[in-house]
């Protein structure tokens, strides 16, 4: 088979695959899951024909799969992938183009450029802002605070890069108590430390208490702040933080890993008042944006600071360019163009496209609250955003309660503590999520509960 039928056979497999997410079950079938042992094998001495290597892989991979990118997956806040989207990274991929260099590759390099341009004009920061195109929040959140180390400790006269932390000022991290354990990853991959953070209190619905933060007087600082709450889309006060912060020479970063796109709709974006006026942010395309897996973004206000923890250079590398090099503002040198599907969501969706496609799944994430409540069941948090958590008695009862939901597989909703009481957690972020689909999510959540 030729190159280009082996892709038509494979596009032909993943169309039936998306064009049945709709009215497969979301979790997988048991039986599924037991074929999977047919792939449990020794390397293979002979290689095997590309066009039976992908059928097979369709045939034990796609019902073992769990449908993630449907319109009823609400467990973690993961999106879907929009069509042109989906085949720009298709495309992309076709190309291979390791975009690290624009005299190298500038195609991908420069649509990275105008979707960098784009989403700053989007989320309503600093047009000047560099930015990087990574992996995801995780990752994103190590790339803006790598530069925020870099211009803290040089501010105290301290070259990081060139020397370390073996000997440097102490830097003080300022951290909400709910903010997202990947910050602390981040921390700990720094060389910050995990467990050397001041802890911020914070109120009940997960906020940062303003009220609780000082740094005054702490010498190299870094205080990380938080939009959308992974449990309840809270977000931190981002404006009133800077206020307190930033006079006192603090770099302020903001981890905002589905919540930085309530920037784009003029009906939420007010949670996100003087989210401008901090100094970095980190956010993932691959959740409220629905492009493919996998696509964080950190955007930094200094960018010598980001230019100076990420750059690289050596002799065969052509890095002088008048133009954009990608890997000055990555940690990769080798790297995929993330930035292209990026670009095509934003070409697909437009400026009114990306505010509605927020506001709707907030309007589900709200009709899932009032539908819940009103059959006598206790809803949590605030929905402020796209979250919705939920209780149906006692811990025991709600576990049970989840786990027969994930079995029954009308839709998939996770398990999360809250403040001490175990809950059910309702993250809409998906493009595709109808308001059918909601009914029929709650017609299953509401018989397995009342069963």
């Amino acid at each position: 088979m030729s190159i280009k039928g082996l892709l038509h056979d494979t596009a032909e497999r993943a169309g039936a695959y998306l064009d049945a997410l709709p009215g497969r079950r979301v979790s997988f079938a048991p039986e599924a899951i037991a074929k999977l042992e047919e792939l449990i094998e020794p390397l293979p001495a002979e290689g095997a024909k590309p066009d039976e290597i992908i059928a097979r892989l369709d045939r034990l991979g796609s019902p073992a799969s769990v449908a993630m990118a449907g319109p009823r997956y609400f467990g973690f806040v993961i999106g879907g992938s929009l069509p042109a989207s989906l085949a720009a990274n298709w495309l992309a991929n076709a190309w291979d183009q390791n975009t690290g260099l624009y005299e190298v590759t500038p195609a991908t390099a420069t649509l990275e450029t105008q979707a960098l341009t784009w989403l700053l004009d989007l989320l309503r920061l600093p047009g000047d802002c560099a930015g990087s195109f990574v992996t995801g929040a995780t990752v994103a959140n190590f790339t803006a605070l790598a530069a925020a180390r870099h211009r803290v400790l040089a501010d105290a006269g301290w070259d990081v890069e060139a020397d370390g932390l073996f000997g440097a000022p102490p830097v003080r991290v300022l951290i909400g108590a709910e903010a997202h354990p990947s910050v602390y990853k981040s921390l700990g991959m720094l060389g910050l430390g995990r467990n050397r953070v001041v802890r911020v209190p914070s109120d009940g619905q997960g906020r940062m208490r303003v009220d609780e933060l000082s740094v005054a007087g702490s010498g190299p600082t870094i205080v990380i702040a938080q939009v959308g709450n992974v449990n309840t889309g809270a977000c931190d006060a981002i404006g009133d933080i800077c206020a307190v912060a930033k006079p006192q020479g603090a770099w302020v970063h903001v981890d905002g890993a589905f919540g930085l796109w309530a920037s784009a709709s003029p009906q939420y974006r007010h949670l996100l008042a003087g989210v401008e006026h901090a100094d970095s942010w980190a956010t993932d395309a691959h959740k409220w944006l629905n492009v493919p897996y996998d696509s964080g973004i950190a955007f930094v206000r200094d960018r010598d600071a980001l230019k100076a923890a990420m750059a690289i250079t050596a002799e065969y590398l052509p890095t002088h360019s008048a133009r954009r090099n990608p890997s000055d503002y990555t940690p990769e040198l080798s790297r995929r163009a993330r930035g292209v599907e990026i670009w095509a969501a934003l070409c697909e969706l437009g400026r009114t496209g990306v505010a509605e496609l927020v506001e709707r799944c907030c309007a589900h994430a709200q009709h899932f609250a009032t539908r819940l409540r009103a059959a006598g069941h206790e809803v949590l948090n605030d929905v402020v955003l796209n979250q919705v958590l939920v209780s149906f008695g006692t811990d025991q009862e709600t576990r049970r309660v989840i786990k027969a939901i994930q079995d029954d597989g009308t839709c998939w909703c996770g398990v999360t503590v809250w403040q001490g009481n175990t809950a059910m957690r309702i993250s809409v972020s998906n493009w595709s999520t109808t308001t059918a689909d909601v009914e029929r999510s709650l017609a299953a959540i509401l018989r397995i509960a009342a069963s």
